[in-house]
């Protein structure tokens, strides 16, 4: 379990520290391989009929709030926060 937490733990710092560009190329550019983007800040994209493009990303905040949580030791909440999102990234593999 621990190499999985060490997996969400880089996940958050990526998420907490990472650049929004492929984001924005998402958004602006039309010939675009979605694979290649790293799209872990992404929260929501939306584009209106008159081409106004909305992008919505993670709250840094929060995420930072993790990783203090977790630099401190870790508290209960953490840790189960942790555990919760593994579970989820293990069920999101077997799909």
């Amino acid at each position: 379990m621990k190499t999985d937490l060490e997996k969400i733990r880089q996940q958050l710092r990526k998420m907490a520290f990472g650049k929004p560009n492929d984001c924005v190329k998402l958004a602006m550019c039309e010939d675009v391989d979605i694979e290649k983007l790293d799209l872990s800040m992404l929260t929501e994209i939306k584009r209106s009929e008159k081409g106004t493009v909305e992008i919505k990303l993670l709250d840094r905040t929060k995420v930072l709030e993790q990783l203090a949580a977790l630099a401190d030791g870790g508290n209960d909440g953490a840790e189960r926060f942790l555990q919760a999102l593994a579970q989820g990234m293990e069920r999101g593999n077997d799909e």
